[in-house]
């Protein structure tokens, strides 16, 4: 090929992405939710479709399509055309997936584009009222006085309540029963009502239920305070040294979309979760914001994937 053809086409290539994006989005956009309606992927996935419904001017459609621990509708998202009109929810269950599962149809760095993080959700260590321990330091004394007595509920093997309360027992030498359950929502009417003495579940979930003397929290799972809860102390300050778990909630596009596309989603989300109206409504509901950068954010996966494969291991944990 002549030069100045060559030089044509590479000039002709390089603008084609810029115009993309200007003239995107051009018709409705699915957004991927692969969790049920009502919990807090499908809350925050909403809040991001809506938000880039006002931004475009076009229909962000929300799209659930739940199942074997978000894995069904993460899949469905990779094998989607990279040109923008597929944007989808990733969660902390994304991440520890590959170290859990023999065969998973996408990997989450590879098979996606990733626009932020939406937010961290700090999980509380709750008991239940009876249990007659006030901290941490007491919770870990009792469960070694009774090693494999005390049961923990989760929401299903390999789920993010399960694997902290993995990283809690290996880092804390102890040993406890794990009860797995079908959803938060069973697990914790369970540990109410004192079938389950204890678990880790995310604060969005179960701050109604502490604010009313329910469950009893011990802790936050983070490594910074939760700020509806200022008092309580983190698990690494209850003399679990460096424990720092969470679940978190995140948005991505197929691998190989468009940067500038990938941009200007990142651009609208990121100014969503920098307004006081939202970051107010978000706290209120035990999320912090987020909105980092799509390099950010794929450095923040990767170093889940590595942490939660080490707990893996400790636990055993394999599903087909």
């Amino acid at each position: 090929m002549p030069t100045f053809l060559l030089i044509l086409c590479l000039g002709w290539i390089a603008a084609i992405a810029p115009a993309q994006a200007q003239s995107y989005p051009a018709k409705p956009v699915r957004f991927i939710i692969p969790f049920p309606p009502g919990g807090p992927t499908d809350i925050l996935g909403r809040m991001a479709a809506d938000r880039l419904t006002k931004a475009w001017g076009i229909q962000v459609v929300a799209d659930n399509r739940p199942g074997a621990a978000g894995n069904i509708g993460s899949e469905l998202c990779a094998r989607s055309a990279p040109d923008g009109y597929t944007v989808c929810m990733f969660t902390v269950a994304q991440s520890i997936s590959p170290s859990l599962y023999r065969k998973l149809g996408y990997h989450p760095l590879k098979d996606f584009s990733h626009v932020t993080l939406m937010a961290i959700l700090p999980s509380l260590l709750t008991v239940h009222p009876a249990l007659p321990v006030k901290n941490v330091k007491e919770l870990i004394a009792l469960a070694k006085s009774k090693p494999g007595k005390l049961t923990y509920s989760s929401t299903g093997n390999g789920s993010s309540p399960h694997m902290l309360m993995e990283m809690f027992k290996s880092m804390a030498g102890v040993n406890m029963v794990h009860v797995p359950y079908k959803g938060q929502a069973p697990a914790v009417l369970d540990q109410i009502s004192g079938e389950i003495q204890l678990a880790f579940n995310t604060a969005i979930g179960v701050l109604p239920h502490v604010k009313a003397g329910k469950l009893k929290p011990l802790a936050v799972s983070t490594m910074q305070r939760f700020p509806p809860l200022p008092e309580l102390p983190t698990v690494h300050e209850g003399g679990v040294k460096g424990f720092d778990g969470s679940s978190w909630q995140g948005v991505v596009m197929p691998a190989g979309t468009p940067r500038e596309i990938v941009a200007k989603a990142h651009q609208e989300l990121a100014a969503m979760l920098k307004s006081a109206e939202v970051k107010d409504r978000m706290i209120g509901m035990g999320a912090l914001p987020s909105g980092i950068t799509p390099e950010q954010f794929q450095a923040f996966i990767r170093k889940e994937i590595d942490k939660w494969a080490k707990v893996a291991k400790f636990a055993k944990v394999k599903l087909d």
